[in-house]
């Protein structure tokens, strides 16, 4: 087993994270650009930052329009994964990979970590009257099986995958920390 990385597999090892990176941010980004999205095309003046999208007036035009706005941000996560699956599908390439990889690994992160019944899926599930679980595995399902199609096509050992939940853990925290950095009390929601 070695214990150092040559010189070519450092290089790799650092562009991939940093693909990683801008993974994590886009896949925040995107995902709450589809609730906003959804929220505006409804007629609500909407406001979004790294890991929040609200209605400016502190309610939606119509209740049933949270579910709507709600179901765009799983929608846009779903969206970016199979746009990468594509592209690794296409050409190979693990470049994509992290762009596959980290909506399913964020959404789950959030619904095991982030208390689940402040997830979009559980808000969705309770509003609609399905089982408390019923959305979270649907999207979870969907981005499972996005991925498990492109790791297959990359020929990623589970060894390989552990280490991207590792560095997705760390792509994770970083952007929650940057979230935290950039919180202005002006930016939040009003109560």
């Amino acid at each position: 087993m070695r214990l150092y990385l040559a010189p070519t597999d450092r290089k790799l090892t650092t562009r991939l994270l940093l693909v990683l990176l801008a993974a994590a941010f886009a896949h925040n980004l995107f995902h709450e650009f589809g609730h906003w999205l959804v929220g505006a095309l409804l007629g609500n003046p909407m406001s979004m930052n790294l890991n929040l999208a609200w209605p400016t007036s502190g309610h939606y035009r119509e209740d049933w329009q949270a579910v709507a706005s709600s179901l765009g941000g799983p929608g846009c996560s779903i969206l970016m994964a199979a746009a990468a699956w594509i592209v690794v599908e296409k050409f190979g390439t693990v470049y994509a990979y992290p762009f596959l990889f980290f909506p399913l690994y964020c959404r789950t992160f959030s619904l095991l970590l982030g208390g689940f019944a402040k997830q979009d899926e559980a808000f969705i599930s309770a509003r609609l009257g399905l089982g408390q679980y019923t959305v979270a595995l649907i999207v979870c399902v969907i981005l499972l099986g996005l991925v498990w199609r492109g790791s297959r096509r990359l020929k990623l050992d589970p060894q390989a995958i552990g280490n991207w939940c590792v560095a997705g853990t760390g792509a994770q925290l970083l952007v929650i920390a940057t979230q935290k950095i950039i919180h202005r009390p002006s930016l939040l929601p009003p109560r």
